[in-house]
C-alpha cells in the first residue's frame, strides 16, 4: 500500500547572460560583389562585437547562405541580385551593456544588419535547478503527509519519484521597432526579465507499518 502525489517548485533568478544572434544580409549584382560586401559588412559587425565585451570564443557562425534573389511581382521573373546572408551567435556576460551593444552593431553593419533575437539565460543553471527541485520535492512531501494523516497512516519512504523540469524560460525582451531608432544620447532599451525553471515531481510513498 502507499500513495501517489505530485509536487511543483520554481525559482527565479535574474538572467546574467545573453545571446545574440547578429549578422548582414547584402544583396549585389553579382556572387562576388555579393560576397565581398558581406565579408566586410560582417567583419565591422564582429569588431563590434569583440569592442563591445564579447569574448572570441563566445562567437560562432551559425549561418551563411548565397542565393539568387528574385522579383515575381510582373508575369516574367526577374533577377535582382545574389543575396549572401552571413550570422553569427554571440553571447555576452554583461547585460547592461546589451543596448549600447545592439546599436554598435547596427551602426557597424549599416543597412544590411539583421538581428534575428536575443536569448537571456543564467549561467549557473544548476543552483536554479536545485532550488526548484527542492521546493517541488517540499510541495509533493508536505501534501503526502497531510493525506497520510488523514488516512489514518503514517507516511514511509518515498518509493518512486518522475521528475519532470520546464526551463530555463524568460519572457521575450521588448524591443520594438520604434526602440530601435537612436537618438542622441541614448541607446537601445532592452528588458532581460527573469529566468525561471519549473520541476514537476510524481512520487509515490509507502506508509509505514
Amino acid at each position: 500500500m502507499g500513495i501517489t502525489v505530485s509536487g511543483a517548485g520554481e525559482a527565479n533568478a535574474d538572467p546574467d547572460m545573453v545571446e545574440i544572434d547578429v549578422g548582414v544580409a547584402v544583396l549585389a549584382d553579382t556572387v562576388e560583389a555579393a560576397t565581398r560586401a558581406s565579408a566586410e559588412r560582417a567583419e565591422a559587425v564582429t569588431s563590434a562585437l569583440t569592442a563591445g565585451g564579447v569574448r572570441v570564443e563566445d562567437m560562432a557562425t551559425t549561418e551563411y547562405t548565397i542565393r539568387p534573389e528574385y522579383d515575381y511581382s510582373s508575369s516574367q521573373q526577374r533577377l535582382l541580385g545574389y543575396r549572401v546572408s552571413n550570422t553569427v551567435r554571440a553571447k555576452l556576460r554583461d547585460i547592461a551593456s546589451t543596448g549600447p551593444l545592439l546599436d554598435s552593431i547596427a551602426s557597424a553593419g549599416g543597412d544590411e544588419t539583421r538581428v534575428n533575437g536575443l536569448s537571456f539565460g543564467v549561467a549557473d543553471e544548476t543552483s536554479l535547478l536545485a532550488k526548484a527541485r527542492e521546493a517541488a520535492w517540499n510541495d509533493a512531501r508536505t501534501k503526502a503527509e497531510q493525506l497520510a494523516t488523514l488516512s489514518g497512516h503514517t507516511l514511509g519512504k518515498a518509493t518512486s519519484i518522475t521528475e519532470t523540469v520546464q526551463g530555463p524560460v524568460v519572457p521575450m525582451p521588448r524591443m520594438m521597432a520604434a526602440d530601435m531608432a537612436m537618438s542622441e544620447g541614448a541607446s537601445t532599451p532592452i528588458q532581460p526579465g527573469t529566468s525561471s525553471v519549473t520541476v514537476a515531481l510524481q512520487v509515490e510513498f509507502g506508509f509505514r507499518e
